[in-house]
């Protein structure tokens, strides 16, 4: 692709084993002291009774285990999950852009928004995170409705919504997801000339992503994104990386892209 001026670029990152390595259903599960959570989830998929992605906002409204959820269970459970490593630097990078293009970088998830937005607290802004919305009892504060549903076309739509409020071409969108729940957002990105990406193995999100990252660490889809995207050189990769904090310590180059990452200081930016 051959560099341009001032050009805008959106990224937007699915939430759960994306930029985690816990579920955040599991964790609540956990919380509560549900112990069949996995079986529950895979009976609902096996039904097609709710959209994929969107199994814990049923569980939540209709399950018996699940009665009583509140908003301070939710925030409990998003404080718990384990997010992956160096995802502040992941984000700061975009915020600060590359050269003349700069990044808009927004979390597009199924799972509960408040889960999402306890676990990442000062590391993205809750005006940057979207995801299922519920409504409270006045009274008990339990769960009393579901408001929507960001799973299957409901992260489509926060897309679309997106790209028109902030004034983005569909071929400057990049998303990453790693599950079968991304595929919908996954294939309406590529009708639109953007760039996806996949952090997990899963075999459907393998014939759909324009690449796969396998790396436990955020920041490593950010290599792809310079490489395909940005065209950038190695060099200058390795440079923008370095001055970050991170060191591209191996990157094996294919359509799956192995990338091991290591933090240390930063370095201060090339003049």
């Amino acid at each position: 692709m051959l560099p341009t001026m001032n050009r805008h670029f959106m990224l937007a990152s699915d939430f759960d084993q994306t930029l985690s390595f816990n579920d955040s259903g599991f964790v609540l599960a956990e919380l509560l002291g549900v112990r069949d959570f996995e079986a529950k989830v895979a009976g609902l998929a096996r039904s097609n009774l709710v959209q994929q992605g969107g199994e814990l906002a049923y569980l939540i409204r209709h399950d018996p285990d699940f009665r009583g959820v509140r908003r301070e269970h939710l925030i409990e459970a998003g404080r718990r999950v384990r997010l992956k490593n160096a995802l502040p630097a992941l984000v700061s990078v975009l915020g600060q852009g590359v050269g003349a293009d700069r990044f808009s970088f927004f979390v597009v998830s199924a799972a509960p928004r408040e889960v999402v937005v306890s676990a990442l607290s000062g590391i993205v802004p809750p005006e940057h995170i979207h995801g299922t919305e519920f409504e409270y009892d006045a009274v008990s504060g339990e769960v009393s409705s579901i408001r929507r549903v960001v799973a299957g076309y409901g992260k489509v739509a926060v897309l679309d919504e997106l790209s028109r409020e902030h004034d983005i071409h569909t071929d400057r969108i990049i998303y990453v997801g790693d599950g079968s729940s991304d595929v919908h957002v996954m294939l309406h990105v590529n009708n639109g000339d953007g760039f996806t990406i996949a952090v997990s193995e899963n075999r459907q999100l393998a014939r759909i992503a324009r690449c796969t990252v396998l790396s436990d660490n955020a920041c490593s889809v950010l290599v792809p994104v310079f490489d395909q995207v940005l065209g950038m050189r190695t060099a200058d990769i390795r440079r923008v990386l370095e001055a970050n904090g991170l060191r591209l310590e191996d990157w094996e180059k294919a359509r799956t892209d192995r990338v091991l990452l290591r933090e240390t200081p930063a370095s201060p930016a090339a003049a």
